[in-house]
């Protein structure tokens, strides 16, 4: 069954584990399987209007959702599915730091 990992941020949401494996064929499903073990992650992961918030990114081994088949992207059993938030911030010059 493949393997997702949570950021630290959100490790309270899933009994303080960053990695461990869910049931699931696609990304979309292996979500709601989460949210069935952890319904309090919910709000955390998709917006009123059930979608998935824009903050948040999915990589399956290592390539973004977008750059595959978006949440009906296939997993096979030895996958592994990284959930990332996006850090907000900057837009400064590092040339003038």
């Amino acid at each position: 069954m493949p393997t997702v990992k949570f950021p630290a941020l959100m490790k309270y949401y899933v009994d303080n584990q960053s990695e461990f494996p869910v049931i699931g064929n696609t990304v979309s499903e292996l979500l709601e399987n989460i949210l069935v073990r952890y319904p309090a992650l919910k709000p955390h992961l998709y917006d009123a209007k059930g979608d998935l918030r824009r903050h948040f990114n999915i990589f399956v081994n290592g390539v973004h959702v977008r750059d595959l088949n978006g949440m009906e992207t296939p997993l096979k059993e030895e996958d592994k599915v990284i959930l990332m938030a996006s850090a907000a911030g900057g837009g400064g010059d590092l040339g003038e730091i």
